[in-house]
Protein backbone atom coordinates (compact mmCIF):
# COMPACT_ATOMS: atom_id res chain seq x y z
CA UNK A 1 0.00 0.00 0.00
CA UNK A 2 0.85 3.83 -0.28
CA UNK A 3 2.84 4.67 2.87
CA UNK A 4 2.36 7.21 5.57
CA UNK A 5 4.64 9.69 4.44
CA UNK A 6 3.14 9.75 0.66
CA UNK A 7 -0.10 10.24 1.95
CA UNK A 8 0.68 12.75 4.20
CA UNK A 9 2.76 14.67 1.16
CA UNK A 10 -0.48 14.32 -0.83
CA UNK A 11 -2.53 16.14 2.00
CA UNK A 12 -0.44 18.63 2.37
CA UNK A 13 0.01 19.46 -1.93
CA UNK A 14 -2.59 22.84 -2.43
CA UNK A 15 -2.18 21.42 -5.72
CA UNK A 16 -4.23 18.48 -4.61
CA UNK A 17 -6.51 19.75 -2.61
CA UNK A 18 -7.63 22.98 -4.13
CA UNK A 19 -6.39 22.96 -7.73
CA UNK A 20 -7.52 19.32 -8.77
CA UNK A 21 -11.49 20.04 -7.59
CA UNK A 22 -11.49 23.62 -9.34
CA UNK A 23 -10.58 21.45 -13.01
CA UNK A 24 -13.31 18.86 -11.73
CA UNK A 25 -15.83 21.68 -11.30
CA UNK A 26 -14.77 23.70 -14.43
CA UNK A 27 -14.81 20.24 -17.06
CA UNK A 28 -18.14 18.95 -15.31
CA UNK A 29 -19.66 22.08 -15.32
CA UNK A 30 -18.84 22.72 -19.16
CA UNK A 31 -20.51 19.24 -19.80
CA UNK A 32 -23.65 19.95 -17.76
CA UNK A 33 -24.01 23.61 -18.76
CA UNK A 34 -23.81 21.78 -22.72
CA UNK A 35 -26.85 19.66 -21.66
CA UNK A 36 -28.86 22.12 -20.17
CA UNK A 37 -28.25 24.38 -23.06
CA UNK A 38 -29.48 21.28 -25.62
CA UNK A 39 -32.35 21.51 -23.43
CA UNK A 40 -33.89 24.35 -25.03
CA UNK A 41 -33.00 23.12 -28.48
CA UNK A 42 -34.92 20.30 -28.39
CA UNK A 43 -37.94 21.80 -27.16
CA UNK A 44 -38.00 23.78 -30.55
CA UNK A 45 -37.73 20.69 -32.47
CA UNK A 46 -41.35 19.28 -30.50
CA UNK A 47 -44.29 19.67 -32.68
CA UNK A 48 -47.29 20.48 -31.28
CA UNK A 49 -50.69 19.41 -32.32
CA UNK A 50 -52.09 20.47 -35.38
CA UNK A 51 -55.25 21.35 -33.68
CA UNK A 52 -53.78 23.39 -31.39
CA UNK A 53 -51.77 24.85 -33.88
CA UNK A 54 -54.80 25.97 -36.13
CA UNK A 55 -56.49 27.53 -32.55
CA UNK A 56 -53.55 29.60 -31.68
CA UNK A 57 -53.35 30.59 -35.33
CA UNK A 58 -56.88 31.59 -35.17
CA UNK A 59 -56.75 33.82 -31.54
CA UNK A 60 -54.56 36.85 -32.94
CA UNK A 61 -54.21 39.11 -30.94
CA UNK A 62 -52.17 42.18 -31.09
CA UNK A 63 -51.52 45.31 -29.75
CA UNK A 64 -53.39 47.81 -32.21
CA UNK A 65 -56.34 45.14 -32.08
CA UNK A 66 -56.69 45.50 -27.79
CA UNK A 67 -55.84 49.38 -28.57
CA UNK A 68 -58.91 49.44 -30.57
CA UNK A 69 -61.07 47.89 -27.62
CA UNK A 70 -60.40 50.42 -25.15
CA UNK A 71 -59.98 53.40 -27.86
CA UNK A 72 -63.22 54.98 -26.94
CA UNK A 73 -63.61 54.27 -23.67
CA UNK A 74 -63.95 56.58 -20.78
CA UNK A 75 -62.11 56.58 -17.43
CA UNK A 76 -63.16 59.74 -15.91
CA UNK A 77 -65.15 57.70 -13.81
CA UNK A 78 -62.82 54.95 -13.01
CA UNK A 79 -62.13 54.53 -9.18
CA UNK A 80 -58.83 52.75 -7.87
CA UNK A 81 -59.65 50.03 -5.29
CA UNK A 82 -56.98 48.79 -3.29
CA UNK A 83 -57.10 44.93 -2.83
CA UNK A 84 -57.03 43.60 0.69
CA UNK A 85 -53.64 42.62 2.54
CA UNK A 86 -53.17 39.32 3.33
CA UNK A 87 -53.92 39.96 7.10
CA UNK A 88 -57.34 41.60 5.94
CA UNK A 89 -60.49 39.88 5.03
CA UNK A 90 -61.36 40.60 1.59
CA UNK A 91 -65.04 40.41 2.14
CA UNK A 92 -65.22 42.98 4.89
CA UNK A 93 -62.91 45.29 2.40
CA UNK A 94 -64.76 45.65 -0.80
CA UNK A 95 -66.56 48.07 -1.77
CA UNK A 96 -66.30 50.03 1.48
CA UNK A 97 -64.58 53.65 2.21
CA UNK A 98 -60.79 53.65 3.54
CA UNK A 99 -61.58 55.65 6.43
CA UNK A 100 -63.92 53.09 8.00
CA UNK A 101 -61.10 50.95 7.65
CA UNK A 102 -58.78 52.86 9.04
CA UNK A 103 -60.49 53.61 12.50
CA UNK A 104 -62.02 49.70 12.70
CA UNK A 105 -58.05 48.28 12.35
CA UNK A 106 -56.71 51.17 14.69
Amino acid sequence: MVSHAVTRALRKSKTLRYGVPMLLLIVGGSFGLREFSQIRYDAVKIKIDPELEKKLKMNKVSLESEYEKIKDSTFDDWKNIRGPRPWEDPDLLQGQNPEILKTKTA
